[in-house]
Parts: structure tokens; C-alpha cells; sequence
């Protein structure tokens, strides 16, 4: 046998080693890519769902006691604060659950109100342009009233329905119950925007 015959034998043999070799290396490389890409996204979304948790809590919107505001169903973005003003819209804790209202009063004021709904806060008429409709509402507790230490004083903006610092049953809120402010409503689409 020539050695000429003897080379073109080989290197049909010689090139399928090469194509068998970028092969399994292309294979690898995929493979490596793949499990870099998802261990990324993992990595992502857990740091997604710690800065949600710690700092922009989504929540859902349940009942109707901030009806014309926030209606049950609609998903919003707050960020967590213990500084607000009169008017501001806050989630906090009770009995297990996640309510939310609106800020009428801070520590030290003098909450009022007379029947046909309006509110006073340290005898300064609140402008309420958010509620569709004033209402005395489940109220239980004596007006005046004087809003404790550390504490702020909620109400629904369904003044008819909702169960509030009016009512003894919730009362007034403590830093520690808060869970955010609520910044932004983020569903239904047709509806997204800030919250006011």
C-alpha cells in the first residue's frame, strides 16, 4: 500500500475526530451557557422578590372600604415609610390581615366630625376632593379626638362602609402595624398610575 493511499484514508478519519470533538465542545459550551443563564435568573428574581418584600410591597386590593380610590381586585406598589401627611394612602396590619386606608390625623391632633361626614382636624375643615360621598359611617368612639403618641388616624375612603379609626374594633394605627405607603397602582392597566 502507497503512502499516498495510506494519507487519504486518514484524513477522512482525522476530520471526523475534529467534527466529533466541536461537537462535544459546542455541547458543553450550550450546556454551560444554559445553566449560567438560569442560575442568573434565578439570582435576579430572588433579589426581585427580596427588594419587594423589604422595601416595595405589592398588594392586592381586597373589599370596599376605599371604594372610587381602589377598587377589590386592583394590584399596587407601596414602599415602605413611617413619614406621611394628611391624605397619604397606607397599608398596615391587622389581626392577620392587610388593610388600607387613608391618613386623616397624626400624632398630638384633634380629630372631629360632624354628621353629615365632614372631617376636621385640629378644627381646620379637611378638603376631601377623593371621596365620592361623605357619611358619618360605624362610628363608636367620642369626637373630639385626640390622635395617642406614635399612632396616626385612618379612614376608608368609603366613608358608609368602611371600618376605621372612627371605630374602637380597629382604632387608631401604630408605626409598627405599618407596612407601606402606597405609591402606585400597577392593575388593571387601563387604570395605571399614581395613587392620589
Amino acid at each position: 500500500m502507497s503512502s499516498q493511499s495510506y494519507q487519504k484514508r486518514q484524513l477522512p478519519e482525522t476530520s471526523e475526530i475534529k467534527a466529533a470533538y466541536q461537537k462535544a465542545k459546542y455541547k458543553k459550551t450550550f450546556w454551560e451557557t444554559i445553566r449560567s443563564t438560569v442560575f442568573m435568573l434565578v439570582v435576579v428574581a430572588a433579589f426581585a422578590v427580596l427588594i419587594a418584600v423589604l422595601f416595595l410591597p405589592i398588594l392586592r386590593i381586597y373589599g370596599n372600604s376605599m371604594k372610587g380610590t381602589l377598587d377589590s381586585g386592583d394590584i399596587v406598589v407601596s414602599v415602605k415609610s413611617t413619614d406621611f401627611e394628611t391624605s397619604d394612602v397606607v397599608a398596615f396590619y391587622y389581626n392577620n390581615n392587610i388593610l388600607v386606608k387613608r391618613v386623616i390625623a397624626e400624632s398630638g391632633d384633634w380629630v372631629d366630625m360632624d354628621e353629615k361626614g365632614n372631617v376636621y382636624v385640629n378644627k381646620k375643615k379637611l378638603d376631601e376632593p377623593y371621596l365620592a360621598n361623605k357619611a358619618y359611617g360605624h362610628t363608636d368612639i367620642t369626637f373630639p379626638y385626640q390622635v395617642p403618641e406614635n399612632r396616626i388616624f385612618v379612614m376608608g375612603d368609603n366613608r358608609e362602609e368602611s371600618i376605621d379609626s372612627r371605630n374602637n374594633a380597629i382604632g387608631t394605627v401604630a408605626d409598627e402595624q405599618i407596612v407601606g405607603k402606597l405609591i402606585f397602582k400597577i392593575w388593571p392597566l387601563q387604570k395605571l398610575g399614581g395613587i392620589e
